[in-house]
């Protein structure tokens, strides 16, 4: 079995993203700009926050983390937004998500300017994605077909199967799974018979959020099996794929943690690099 080691294959593209940067400086005389907003104490929207700064200035862009307090009101953080969509030194903005229940997340996000929406959950970028155009396309399913790529250049005809229906990771990942031709069944905690729909995989996306679900004897011998989930349990941080189990079968499989998640940084600073390239060539 192909261990995929998401952390090998971050650091890689973080490596090309700084000689990207460092050409980019030499031919626009200045880099581009990533601002993401914290709002609240979370504890592990901070760590995710932190990371992304750190990583941000080791591919030698500028960046900024923006950090108000969870009774923030709703328009000041609307206002700030609407200040770096008109900033020129700023290419990417992200507000970290959770937000506080009182202010409106959809309102949040529609107020991003789509150009510099690095997340790529603007409906102006999910719609451009759904229909095959250019977008930012969100950072965790993008690091997951990157991965998907690393094991299986060719993923035409192969059949996918989805676990997972959300707007962050279930339906970006369906579309661009489309994109490669593959075959795609997207399954969710209420499927009947998920183990069946499984069982026919060539390759399994798990993005649902409950620990171990996917167990050994759910996985097609050979199978490709990509596991999104982070989930805090008894004996610490698991996946959504009995990772034990599963290795026995698949023919190659992400761990948790040290797989997906790194990706989902890095592929970050490579969106806020595309948005950055298409202001300068205006």
């Amino acid at each position: 079995m192909i261990l995929i080691d998401g952390k090998k294959i971050a650091a890689e593209l973080r490596e090309e993203l700084k000689k990207e940067v460092s050409e980019l400086k030499t031919k626009h005389n200045t880099v581009p700009g990533l601002t993401v907003i914290l709002v609240g104490e979370d504890p592990a929207s901070k760590i995710y926050v932190k990371n992304k700064e750190k990583f941000a200035k080791e591919v030698g862009m500028n960046s900024e983390a923006l950090r108000y307090p969870a009774d923030l009101e709703e328009k000041t953080l609307l206002n700030k937004i609407e200040e770096l969509n008109k900033d020129n030194n700023v290419s990417g903005i992200l507000v970290q998500l959770p937000l506080p229940k009182h202010i409106d997340k959809r309102k949040v996000i529609e107020t991003i300017d789509h150009r510099k929406d690095v997340d790529g959950f603007h409906p102006m970028n999910v719609g451009n994605l759904s229909s095959g155009y250019d977008s930012s396309i969100p950072c965790t399913p993008l690091g997951c077909s990157l991965l998907l790529k690393k094991v299986e250049k060719n993923l035409s005809g192969k059949h996918a199967v989805v676990i997972g229906r959300s707007n962050l990771n279930g339906k970006p990942m369906t579309q661009l799974l489309l994109k490669e031709n593959c075959t795609v069944t997207i399954t969710h905690s209420k499927t009947k018979d998920l183990k069946a729909e499984c069982l026919r995989a060539d390759i399994i996306i798990a993005a649902v959020g409950i620990p171990e679900l996917v167990k050994g004897d759910w996985v097609k011998k050979g199978a490709i099996v990509i596991d999104v989930g982070i989930n805090k349990t008894e004996k610490g941080i698991v996946g959504d794929v009995a990772f034990d189990e599963v290795s026995k079968v698949a023919g190659a499989l992400t761990p948790v943690p040290g797989g997906v998640g790194p990706m989902t940084i890095a592929c970050l600073l490579s969106n806020t690099v595309e948005c950055f390239k298409k202001t300068q060539s205006k």
